[in-house]
């Protein structure tokens, strides 16, 4: 058995946890409405007295959040695909390292992929800033969900990430679970998914063996999530407006908006890119580096199968050619597919307050599904010259 004690303040519930905490849940006020939209076939009281009977988080997972993404999946997207589940050895645990576009769904989504291919699910670290009240932290901490502390001073951002490396390391080293992490803090908002070096770095904090034993035995996996239409795109857009100007202050509750936006609107298709495992030889390559660039390395490799695994849809390809003021990819793309864009943009736009500009809203609205577009082409170009670009 092994001691997790330490980990307490981050780690998720244990199985008696979580059956307390959903007997708490359950009491939720709102909890007959949330029932009939997402089980509407069964009574008001149905998810309340299901969340009462669950004793094990694996029931939870199954009995619950698989049909809540089920749900999801039927009712807010046009069709979903996945491919590279060949890529996961069922027998050993690995570090999925994912864009993040959606703060619930991606890994929500990865974890329904895993069910229906009879692979363990992952434990999924979550930044504390959103678990704003007890019932978020009885949902979240009840799935799996593994606390990530933001928002503190320099000397505990060093001490809480030296206990996340020890956390997300032993899991993976003693075979008790896999880890789902984003490849950076917070949502992309820009459109380019790119690893941030320091994450890369506090994976490395926890290792007791040379640099290419540290990473070796992470098994990390790379993961890329498209979306047709970018789960919160106007907001996004918004945010980044502001955040020129001055320091961007989130309104209270805004993260949970965020969440439900996220969860109840139209995505259309939406794909999931598997990678492959980050091998041996990229390891060894990148140990030869000095210092920092030996993280590059590794960012590099991440970030390239991230980018090859991304699905560019329509909306990319014409996102490209208004905000270029080309028709390169005109080829790709319809008359009545543009103005179907152009008129889905304008209608996000007028969601705006009116004093923010809307030429710089139009512009980032437009970058951030013109960017994928810029990224691949990016990657095209390293394949063809062998030069990294990205």
């Amino acid at each position: 058995m092994i001691d997790l004690s330490e980990f307490e303040s981050i780690s998720p519930y244990t199985d008696a946890e979580a059956a307390e905490a959903l007997s708490k849940l359950a009491e939720f006020p709102l909890l007959s409405r949330v029932s009939q939209q997402f089980f509407p076939e069964e009574s008001p009281e149905f998810l309340k007295n299901l969340l009462k009977s669950i004793k094990t988080i694996d029931d939870f997972q199954v009995l619950v959040m698989s049909k809540f993404v089920r749900w999801v999946l039927e009712h807010t997207a046009r069709n979903f695909s996945y491919d590279g589940i060949s890529n996961i050895d069922p027998s050993k645990r690995f570090l999925a390292l994912s864009n993040h576009r959606d703060i619930i769904l991606d890994p929500a989504i990865f974890q329904l992929v895993l069910y229906n291919n009879g692979i363990p699910m992952t434990e999924i670290a979550v930044g504390d800033n959103l678990i704003t009240n007890k019932t978020i932290e009885y949902l979240i901490r009840s799935n799996r969900m593994i606390k990530v502390v933001r928002g503190i001073t320099a000397r505990e951002l060093y001490l809480s990430s030296q206990l996340l490396s020890r956390y997300i390391r032993l899991n993976i080293t003693e075979q008790r679970s896999s880890i789902w992490l984003a490849q950076r803090q917070g949502r992309t908002k820009n459109g380019y998914d790119v690893t941030e070096q320091g994450l890369l770095k506090m994976l490395d904090m926890s290792g007791t063996g040379d640099f290419q034993k540290n990473y070796e035995e992470l098994n990390i996996i790379p993961l890329s999530i498209s979306y047709e239409y970018e789960p919160c795109d106007i907001l996004k857009a918004r945010e980044l407006v502001i955040s020129r100007k001055h320091k961007y202050v989130k309104a209270e509750g805004e993260d949970f908006n965020s969440i439900m936006v996220g969860i109840m609107s139209h995505k259309g298709n939406i794909h999931l890119n598997i990678g492959k495992p980050i091998t041996a030889e990229e390891i060894a390559e990148a140990a030869q580096c000095d210092k920092n660039d030996r993280y590059q390395k590794i960012r590099h490799a991440v970030d390239l199968r991230v980018i090859e695994g991304y699905k560019l849809w329509k909306n990319n390809y014409i996102a490209y050619d208004i905000a270029n003021h080309s028709y390169r990819y005109s080829d790709m793309y319809d008359r009545a597919d543009l103005d179907q864009f152009v008129a889905y943009m304008e209608s996000q736009l007028d969601t705006v307050e009116p004093e923010i500009n809307r030429e710089d809203l139009r512009r980032i609205f437009l970058d951030i599904y013109a960017n994928p577009v810029v990224t691949k082409e990016l990657l095209a170009k390293e394949i063809a010259t062998g030069n990294i670009l990205l």
